[in-house]
């Protein structure tokens, strides 16, 4: 009999510990797939940014087709990326064509005055940096994620459970992306 107590009682620990871990890797998996969602929020808002501040610019240098040409394309890469991988290199040539587009604008004192680029060029600063921060907050979180998976005992179990590790939101090439952008005229 007390054999009987004795497997009862390591049948509802492991239940309960079970339950636990399944638990644990579920919360750190849904702040994962929300922080993936902030990105793709502050994404979309820079996206709805851009149109406004290309017009801006194209009033004071119609003869730069290339760059708006560069930038529409950029713009419609991102929208159509898929997941996190495709999504981070669409975003890579996405803030390359942003950088060309500034130092055009750069070369027009007259539109760097008005008080329309200068709102314009404020939000998609600040939607840079929240960008950033929104890529901080899913990498953090999808660290968080693939080392509850990853640790003894959760990854005898995650698995069982259906779980994966979660890709990082990355820069493909840190070296383009620190490269100042060259434009001629």
């Amino acid at each position: 009999m007390v054999w009987l107590y004795v497997v009862i009682g390591l049948v509802v620990v492991l239940a309960i510990f079970m339950w636990a871990t399944y638990n644990s890797m579920m919360t750190a998996k849904l702040r994962a797939e929300e922080a993936w969602s902030d990105i793709t929020v502050q994404l979309k808002r820079r996206l709805d940014l851009i149109p406004n501040l290309v017009n801006a610019v194209k009033g004071y240098a119609a003869h730069e087709k290339q760059v708006f040409e560069d930038v529409t394309k950029a713009r419609a890469n991102t929208l159509n990326a898929q997941g996190v991988a495709e999504t981070a290199k669409a975003e890579n040539m996405f803030e390359q064509a942003l950088k060309s587009l500034f130092a055009v604008a750069e070369n027009y004192p007259q539109l760097r005055a008005t008080e329309n680029f200068q709102q314009l060029q404020e939000e998609l600063v600040d939607t840079e940096d929240k960008i950033q921060a929104a890529r901080r907050f899913y990498n953090g979180g999808v660290r968080d994620f693939n080392t509850r998976l990853k640790v003894f005992p959760n990854n005898l179990f995650a698995g069982m459970f259906g779980f994966r590790e979660k890709e990082f939101f990355e820069t493909d090439d840190l070296a383009t992306a620190q490269k100042p952008v060259n434009v001629q005229f």
